[in-house]
């Protein structure tokens, strides 16, 4: 079967030796305003701010990384034509996030604090990032 229009965004359903099972996105180990660096590519080394997390494709928008050059017709007197830079998505597993604290690129863990809340902490010094 195809994609639903009754469910839920990001997930679909596949039939499977009868049975139909339903497939929902994946959460990513970044959020948004998260500040990560870059791992792997032409970028590495780089490090910013995340503008933008499509978990449906496993992919972040990184503030200032990854500049692709969009070439642009003129639509009516409000558009301008030409060539626009703007960010492209980097898979997330290509980006790791940046402890404040040691300053340096971490895996991250999860620690449930009191209230049943679920943080995230760096796997290195223990510092928690969701606050």
């Amino acid at each position: 079967m195809g994609l639903s229009a009754g469910l839920e965004q990001g997930a679909h359903r596949r039939a499977m030796g009868g049975k139909e099972i339903e497939m929902v996105g994946s959460k990513l180990h970044i959020k948004k305003n998260d500040l990560v660096m870059v791992t792997e590519g032409k970028e590495k080394g780089k490090s910013g701010r995340v503008l933008k997390v499509v978990p449906e494709k496993k992919r972040v928008i990184i503030e200032k990384i990854n500049f692709i050059k969009r070439h642009t017709r003129p639509h009516g007197q409000q558009r301008q034509g030409g060539i626009l830079e703007k960010e492209a998505p980097l898979h997330a597993s290509n980006v790791m996030l940046l402890c404040e604290k040691c300053n340096k690129p971490v895996r991250t863990g999860h620690r449930t604090l009191e209230g049943d809340k679920k943080t995230r902490v760096c796997k290195k010094c223990g510092e928690i990032f969701d606050k």
